[in-house]
């Protein structure tokens, strides 16, 4: 499935004001489209306003040195917003989307979704997905050269890191010849990898470093060492003085394990329950294990949510990912 972006570009003409949100604990990739698209916006001449659910994380602040990104709650009410369009960037799913999926269903305005994951909640929007997009940073690019806006270097920074991110450092499999050549333009207008990995990768705080230390220390294998899996529950954050958004990337230390096919991590919740983020390295499908839960997300990477203890939980969910595994390694033999 492929952007139609004809029709984006007739639809974006229809309104003046927009509103752009994207989900809850904000990624890079969330965060550099937004930042990305309203810098295109704004390019010709339209009213952004960028209004998430959830602050920016400390570590990616730099995203965003101006301030641009609301937070609901905290920097606007839900009654002052009323735009002539929502955008919804990153994210098709009501779940993703948390108090601000509350102003979206009230909200008498039109709806259009830019977005790279497989699978879709009815948004009551207009649908502009390519599954095959390593990031939704990759199609902000697509939307700006639709548009007629070029690359600058107030925006290629935001969507550099997008795209970086999203493919763990241009490492995962879903890299593509495009994907460099999208990064070599974005580099021809002003970004400079190294300092983009080292805003990212290199300003760790104590808390941080001591919860990935408890997560491989917790890393158990199973399936003969095909599946890894781990832990954090919310009281680890304050005992090791680390913050949620610190887990961002945990999962993927797990998959140095030589053989590992797989990994699994849950994540406890401030308010209750658990994240769940599933990785693959082989034919298991992590979106479809994240829909039997109510999440979703892609082939190689995917999430959910789960209500209860964390052995309620894991009671629920490893099995059936021990299952897919076992699945995937019959399969390649």
């Amino acid at each position: 499935m492929s952007v139609n972006w004809k029709a984006f570009v007739d639809q974006i003409s229809h309104y003046q004001s927009f509103v752009l949100v994207s989900h809850i604990r904000p990624d890079c990739d969330a965060l550099g489209s937004e930042l990305g698209m309203a810098y295109v916006l704004r390019q010709i001449g339209k009213d952004v306003r960028i209004i998430n659910a959830h602050r920016t994380p400390p570590a990616l602040q730099f995203l965003d040195p101006a301030g641009n990104i609301e937070v609901l709650g905290d920097d606007v009410e839900a009654e002052d917003i009323s735009p002539d369009c929502i955008m919804i960037l990153d994210t098709s799913a009501w779940a993703q989307l948390g108090d601000m999926g509350d102003v979206i269903r009230a909200a008498s305005c039109d709806k259009m979704v830019l977005d790279h994951h497989v699978g879709e909640d009815a948004l009551g929007a207009t649908m502009y997905k390519d599954y095959q997009a390593e990031a939704t940073g990759h199609l902000v690019v697509q939307a700006a050269d639709a548009l007629k806006v070029p690359l600058a270097r107030q925006m290629a920074g935001a969507l550099f890191a997008a795209i970086a991110t999203d493919t763990g450092w241009f490492r995962f499999g879903s890299v593509t010849p495009e994907t460099y050549r999208v990064v070599a333009r974005l580099i021809e207008a002003g970004v400079v990898p190294s300092e983009i990995y080292g805003d990212l990768y290199e300003r760790d705080t104590l808390g941080r470093l001591k919860l990935r230390g408890l997560i491989l220390s917790r890393t158990q294998s199973e399936v003969g060492g095909a599946l890894m899996h781990t832990y954090v529950e919310k009281e680890d954050f304050e005992a090791v003085g680390a913050l949620p958004s610190d887990t961002e990337d945990a999962i993927n230390l797990t998959l140095a394990v030589e053989n590992t096919k797989a990994a699994v991590i849950f994540v406890g919740q401030i308010r209750g329950g658990f994240k769940l983020s599933f990785r693959s390295r082989c034919a298991m499908d992590c979106n479809e294990i994240a829909r039997q839960f109510g999440g979703g997300g892609h082939k190689a990477a995917a999430g959910a949510f789960q209500e209860g203890t964390l052995a309620d939980v894991k009671a629920r969910v490893l099995p059936v990912v021990i299952a897919a595994v076992e699945k995937a390694m019959q399969q390649e033999g």
